[in-house]
């Protein structure tokens, strides 16, 4: 397999790891960003991680993904770790030469990368954008690249709910009278839930607010159960 991957996409190497990203944003807000690896024939999840971004103002998919991946190998620089085999971006051209231009900014300029367009399924190899490759549907190397590809969107929108779920369960505690941002983050990791710091009472709120506030606030929620 790694031969016949190595050979589609012409890499230089056997591909024993691959880094992909993917950028997620629904109706144009929290915009976050995700990277899956793929290493030895299988995902290693412990080396998944999430990104918050930054520096893009808007939606911006381009500039989100020029961040995340300049944060990513800047860091790889910094700690003097090895590049990956290929890094793998979810999208078409413009992603691929945004993920370029983060590499290249940091003298970057050998690395192999690539991106695959959703619907079409072609495969871009930066440097060969002129002849993409298309690959046979029943192909293992396409099923291969769809397989790390759809893990990065997924992980990706599971992030991308979760901080959305936060937002919105934070904003609902917040209109509490003196329930500010610090205590909505302690309620909510203490609890677990909104519905659960509804239904808690007094003395299981004092566990994260003062006495005073805990009887307070226990009335309120009440009231936001009954509403």
């Amino acid at each position: 397999m790694q031969e016949a991957f190595q050979d589609a996409l012409g890499l230089p190497e056997l591909p024993r790891r691959i880094e992909c990203f993917d950028i997620s944003h629904i109706q144009g807000s929290e915009t976050v960003a995700s990277m899956v690896v793929w290493e030895d024939g299988k995902m290693k999840k412990s080396d998944y991680r999430k990104f918050l971004i930054k520096t893009v103002e808007g939606v911006d998919d381009f500039a989100s993904m020029r961040e995340v991946v300049g944060r990513r190998y800047k860091r790889i620089q910094d700690e003097e770790r090895q590049m990956p085999s290929l890094v793998l971006i979810d999208g078409g051209i413009g992603q691929l030469h945004a993920a370029a231009e983060a590499l290249e900014g940091l003298g970057i300029t050998n690395q192999p990368l690539a991106s695959i367009a959703k619907r079409e399924e072609i495969i871009y190899v930066l440097g060969q954008e002129q002849e993409p490759i298309v690959l046979d549907r029943r192909s293992p190397v396409l099923h291969v690249v769809q397989m790390v590809r759809d893990e990065a969107h997924r992980f990706a929108i599971t992030f991308h709910r979760k901080r959305r779920q936060m937002r919105d369960r934070s904003t609902e505690l917040r209109e509490v009278p003196g329930i500010g941002e610090s205590t909505t983050r302690r309620l909510l990791q203490h609890f677990g839930s909104l519905q659960a710091v509804k239904e808690a009472d007094a003395a299981s709120l004092s566990a994260v607010v003062t006495r005073t506030q805990a009887g307070s606030d226990s009335e309120a929620f009440c009231g936001m159960k009954q509403s």
